[in-house]
């Protein structure tokens, strides 16, 4: 399973950071990333970077993905 949020539609509200932030983060400029360990995907972020998501995360990520107000965050299976 494969992520990515729409930075554009993101509004920086920090639900998914607060849900999963193991896979989520929200940086300086308000919005939210993906992330994959250590490695932020925010150049150019969207669906140009996608995060492989944990296995043990699959739940939390697709929680983040319904609760999210901008419905900015996609999910891709494999």
């Amino acid at each position: 399973m494969k992520v990515w949020i729409d930075q554009d539609l993101c509004t920086g509200d920090g639900l998914c950071e607060e849900i999963c932030p193991d896979v989520f983060t929200l940086l300086d400029d308000g919005i939210a990333y993906v992330k994959d360990g250590s490695t932020v995907f925010d150049n150019p972020g969207g669906s140009a970077q996608k995060a492989q998501v944990p296995a043990n995360r699959e739940a939390a990520v697709k929680e983040a993905s319904e609760e999210c107000p901008g419905e900015s965050i996609f999910i891709e299976f494999d």
